[in-house]
Parts: structure tokens; C-alpha cells; sequence
């Protein structure tokens, strides 16, 4: 990207990208300035501080989770915010750490809102899945750098089985969904 030509969106593009290229720990306002050829000054015209940067990455993550229609299941909704979270890498670290910020739009959440209808539980549901989702990448993670040993089992072995398990629970105890069978 040339100097001088970068904004709100494309400054986010390229965070996003050098994410996923190098994980949260070592994406920095230093070297996401380093990409785009400018100083780290520079970045804040565009966001205030870092965690305002990965507010707009955590949407841009968020961005993908489907918005539930008529007939859409708490099951379907949940694997839909996994999914995204999943996308990308350390995708769930930074949803958490943005969502414990409060900063960042409600996208996941309103959706899993629709679905329960109540806001308690969404938020409940919301915080398991990003939970689940960041020890998941947590375990890939150490197992694509070696830091596991050859007992360990594939941290994505159970995946399907403990998550389902976990959403059967909250949707079971969420108020909306006390006559609605859970599907899937």
C-alpha cells in the first residue's frame, strides 16, 4: 500500500491479515505501521489506541457470523460464531479480549439474542463459546509448535462432541428455549 493512501477499513484489512499471519502476540502498532510503509503515529488518525484496532479486527472477525432467520436453532447459531471465530488465527483471543473491554459492536451476541431471546443468556452462551473456542486454538497452537507431548490427544479430537454438549446445557436452561426442542 502506498504511504499516505490508508484508511479506517484498510488499515483493519491488513491488521486482520497480519494476524493470521503471526498471531496476536507479535501484531503490533510498530508493525502493522512497518507494513504499510508509515510511521506508528500514523496508525492513530485512524484508531485511537490498539484496543480500539482490534475492536475493528474483532467485527471484522464477527463480520461472518450469519444472522439467524425464522427457524434458525441456538446450535446453528453458536457453530456460526465458532466457525468465525475459528476463521482466523487467534480469532477467539481477540473477540475476548475486545468483548472483556466492552468495546466492538454485539454482533454475535444479538444474534444468539434472537435465537434465545434473552439477553442473560446470549451473553452466558456468547462467553462459553469464545471460551471453547480460544482453548481449541490454544491447543493447535501448541501442538503446530511442538509444545505437546506425543500422548497428547488432537486437541480438535472432541471438538464437536464437548461443544455440542455445552450448547445442549445453555440452551436447556436458557427461558426462551424451555418448549423448543435443540436441534443438531
Amino acid at each position: 500500500m502506498a504511504p499516505g493512501r490508508h484508511d479506517r477499513d484498510s488499515v483493519t484489512t491488513l491488521a486482520l491479515d497480519l494476524l493470521d499471519r503471526v498471531g496476536l502476540p507479535d501484531l503490533s502498532m510498530r508493525r502493522l505501521a512497518a507494513e504499510l510503509d508509515v510511521q506508528p503515529s500514523a496508525l492513530y488518525w485512524h484508531f485511537a489506541s490498539k484496543q480500539e484496532l482490534l475492536a475493528a479486527v474483532a467485527d471484522r472477525i464477527l463480520s461472518g457470523v450469519p444472522r439467524p432467520s425464522a427457524g434458525t436453532d441456538v446450535a446453528e447459531v453458536a457453530a456460526g460464531i465458532r466457525d468465525a471465530l475459528l476463521a482466523y488465527r487467534d480469532g477467539a483471543e481477540v473477540v475476548m479480549s475486545t468483548y472483556a473491554l466492552r468495546l466492538g459492536t454485539r454482533r454475535a451476541q444479538d444474534a444468539l439474542q434472537t435465537v434465545l431471546g434473552d439477553a442473560a443468556s446470549a451473553d452466558a452462551l456468547f462467553e462459553f463459546v469464545l471460551g471453547h473456542t480460544t482453548l481449541v486454538q490454544q491447543r493447535m497452537h501448541a501442538q503446530s509448535v511442538g509444545a505437546t507431548t506425543e500422548a497428547a490427544h488432537d486437541p480438535t479430537q472432541d471438538l464437536d462432541a464437548v461443544f455440542r454438549a455445552g450448547i445442549r446445557a445453555f440452551a436447556a436452561l436458557s427461558p426462551a428455549t424451555d418448549q423448543q426442542p435443540v436441534q443438531r
